[in-house]
């Protein structure tokens, strides 16, 4: 009996001992499968010279990636992974931000976003010159929902909110209840996600705000974590004072500023950027966040509204048609066209170019002057006025502006925190009119002509500029530099082969020299070829996180 209940222990002990070992072993298993995906990769980049974005120079390492964000940065051989990208004698750097884009309508039209893509950009921010979606949350869910390409996030657009917010005229100061409507429009939309609040001081109705309206809202959005922007009051003849009244609401609101494709957009004042960049530094000593962006070409792009007087579109569209098409209304518009320009230094209005004019696409391409011509008026400036005019009751156009000067854009090139924005929307290579050829040149143009060619800018800082600086003054915190946990927005390229190709009467060509771009650790393009995917992920500000995460 002793020994049967012996033996029958001995078989429980047995069992038990072999369900541990199985147990263990299972667990053996388990935890060398979960050490060798912990150690294999999605893709790894290998043998590139890495500019992290810090603005360093270049280091040799391999850089591996998975679930979307980088995972490890060194010597990586022998190493699993899914796709491996051979970058020998090519630099990997972090995908390019463009600090000022225009894409509410395009972006869910056009999801790929290549002209951006083939010139290294992976991170938009749109909502800029005071336009955007209001209330943002509705269109942030369409992007997420339809997938696009690249990263977005966005501004409030000041404009928008002032329309929502105003009852009736705009050339006036808000009531102190439509105020409190506009300040809770910005709030809302921080809370869902924006970047900041931003103004377009030269278009209508956000020409009528006064400095105190702005700083009102601009201390909304910073109470949020955000920063303000601006498109100024004037980029011509009154720079300077536009300049400060932009530091002037930074200061009131206890927030950083940025100024949008900051330049001087006047013949009159060619030159005054020395002047004016010395406003920006003076103001960053005194302990002032000021940073700007810049595009890399000697012309603007705008709607042909804006070398009319702004009365003209005050009350709407219907009654800037009734001026427009009254004689004696249309007569002192026209001067006063002409009197404008003359007051910046032109002395006609070839410094407009049509982009996109849907009632006679024949103008697209073609300047003022020459339109006015074949139409059979003599070439003077009042019957270039006259065209824009009629140009505006056909229902208005794009236009290409040429007011600057290559002195004016080097020195502010070469400023420490000027970085990147294109002022471009989505385009593609087949379209309407002729769009200006930064849409699908400015980040490629920067490093062929103003790196590689001239030498205004070492490789490092370019880099730094597009990526880290933008990053940090825009506070998304996970992108902009090559490190382990950072968003694996990455490119690969060779210098010596990037180049713009878009130009002012042939701008619909993309740019070369960017091989492989990787969004959210998803390659987009693979060595020059779109893959199709959708990756990109909207950029929400702090505030979205909740309160904890504001400042």
């Amino acid at each position: 009996m002793a020994n049967r209940e012996a033996r029958g222990s001995w078989r429980l002990a047995a069992v038990a001992a072999g369900l541990l070992a199985a147990g263990l072993w299972g667990a053996v298993v388990a935890g060398r499968a979960q050490t060798e995906a912990s150690r294999s990769f999605d893709v790894v980049i290998r043998n590139g010279h890495v500019l992290d974005g810090t603005g360093n120079p270049w280091f040799g390492a391999d850089v591996g990636i998975r679930d979307g964000r980088i995972a490890e940065i060194g010597a990586l051989d022998g190493r699993r992974a899914t796709r491996v990208i051979d970058a020998a004698g090519r630099i990997v750097s972090p995908g390019f931000f463009d600090t000022h884009a225009h894409v509410e309508g395009d972006l869910l039209r056009h999801p790929e976003a290549e002209n951006y893509l083939r010139m290294g950009v992976t991170s938009l921010v749109t909502g800029n010159c005071g336009f955007s979606e209001v209330p943002l949350a509705p269109w942030f869910d369409k992007v997420r929902q339809g997938g696009v390409s690249v990263n977005v996030g966005s501004l409030v657009g000041h404009n928008n909110v002032r329309r929502l917010g105003m009852n009736g005229d705009f050339d006036r100061p808000p009531t102190p209840d439509e105020l409190a409507r506009m300040r809770a429009l910005v709030g809302a939309d921080m809370r869902s996600g924006a970047l900041g609040v931003s103004t377009g001081l030269e278009y209508v109705p956000g020409i009528y705000a006064r400095t105190d309206e702005i700083a009102a809202l601009a201390r909304e959005a910073a109470a949020f974590g955000g920063l303000y922007a601006t498109h100024m009051r004037d980029e011509g003849n009154a720079i300077e004072a536009s300049i400060r009244e932009t530091l002037a609401v930074g200061e009131a609101a206890q927030c950083p500023v940025h100024i949008s494709h900051f330049k001087v957009s006047a013949k009159r004042r060619w030159g005054f950027s020395e002047q004016s960049v010395a406003l920006i530094e003076q103001a960053r000593a005194a302990g002032h966040q000021a940073t700007v962006d810049v595009y890399v070409y000697t012309a603007g792009a705008t709607y042909i509204d804006i070398i009319f007087p702004a009365w003209v579109f005050d009350g709407g569209r219907d009654q800037a048609l009734a001026r427009l098409k009254d004689p004696v209304q249309r007569a002192k518009v026209r001067q006063e066209i002409v009197d404008k320009a003359a007051a910046q230094g032109f002395e006609d209005l070839g410094f407009v170019q049509i982009a996109s004019y849907k009632a006679d696409p024949g103008y697209n391409g073609r300047r003022l002057p020459e339109i006015a011509t074949a139409r059979g008026a003599e070439a003077d400036p009042l019957a270039q006025a006259d065209v824009a005019i009629d140009i505006r009751l056909n229902g208005g156009a794009d236009v290409v502006v040429h007011k600057m000067a290559d002195e004016d854009v080097d020195r502010i090139v070469r400023q420490p925190f000027a970085m990147i924005g294109a002022d471009a929307g989505v385009e593609g290579l087949a379209g309407e009119g002729n769009p200006h050829p930064r849409n699908f040149g400015n980040n490629a143009r920067l490093l062929s002509r103003y790196v590689r060619q001239r030498g205004l800018l070492t490789l490092e800082e370019a880099v730094r500029r597009m990526t880290s600086l933008p990053a940090q003054t825009f506070h998304v915190w996970d992108r902009g530099l090559v490190r382990p946990g950072f968003a694996a927005d990455l490119l690969v390229f060779d210098p010596a082969r990037v180049e713009d190709h878009a130009t002012f009467e042939r701008p619909r060509q993309y740019s070369s020299g960017f091989d492989v771009v990787l969004v959210n650790g998803t390659i987009v393009i693979d060595e020059g070829r779109h893959t199709g995917a959708r990756p990109g992920q909207v950029l929400r500000g702090t505030a979205a996180a909740g309160p904890g995460a504001r400042p």
